[in-house]
């Protein structure tokens, strides 16, 4: 049974709802006042009790988009993507990943300058991390595209508008224009979680995943009665 395709799935439905029902209580007990304006995401999770639930959201987030990640190297590098542009991926989705750790256990009204660098790798290069992935659909020809022709579109056309928003959120904020630039980063952070959720069609493909050892061998010690090679041995995760 194939269930690699529910991870990203359920990243974006634990993100998306978790951020919201963070909003939902800072308004309720009143943290923030709709009446001055719409909160920034980091606005609402800074006080408690919503700034609990805001850290433990993106950090369990987080875990699974560095798994995701992971799963998603592997893939293409069974698609013979070059070592170079796999791991740069790979590292640009690492960093998203702890930009957005970095967001939640770091709030706005205690560490503002470190809160700001995790939302930097959060939004940018969580943003650039799609586009290396179409960019390499573009560049390799024969790469697979699991899935009907439309989602290759609708990736591409998410990226654009991501990127349009995110330049558009800091134009609007070193106006001062705060409560637009708020709705802005909220739109951004649902259209990440989007691209992060259409990974269900790539993984899809797979039928599962196995983490594979490799013992170091000692040569003071007997050779083994397996003659199997322990590169064979392997070890069902799930």
């Amino acid at each position: 049974w194939n269930y690699l395709y529910l991870l990203p799935v359920f990243l974006a439905l634990w993100a998306a709802a978790g951020i919201w029902i963070v909003f939902a209580i800072a308004v309720a007990n009143g943290s923030v006042d709709l009446g001055k304006g719409f909160p920034f995401i980091s606005k609402c999770g800074s006080y408690a009790p919503q700034s609990c639930i805001f850290g433990q959201v993106l950090n369990i987030g987080a875990a699974l988009a560095i798994w995701i990640c992971i799963v998603r190297y592997h893939q293409l590098r069974d698609w013979r993507v070059k070592t170079w542009q796999n791991q740069l991926i790979l590292w640009t989705g690492l960093l998203c990943a702890l930009g957005t750790s970095i967001v939640g256990n770091f709030q706005e009204t205690n560490q503002k300058a470190t809160h700001l660098v995790g939302a930097f790798l959060a939004f940018i290069l969580g943003n650039l991390y799609f586009w290396l992935q179409f960019f390499l659909s573009w560049w390799m020809k024969g790469l697979p595209q699991p899935g009907p022709r439309w989602i290759r579109c609708l990736r591409q056309s998410i990226c654009i508008l991501s990127t349009i928003l995110i330049v558009a959120m800091i134009v609007l904020y070193s106006r001062r224009m705060r409560s637009a630039s708020a709705a802005c980063e909220w739109a951004v952070a649902m259209l990440l979680f989007v691209l992060f959720g259409f990974f269900a069609v790539d993984f899809s493909t797979l039928r599962g995943c196995t983490l594979q050892l490799e013992p170091r061998l000692d040569s003071s010690l007997p050779p083994p009665p397996d003659t199997e090679s322990p590169k064979t041995q392997t070890s069902q995760v799930l």
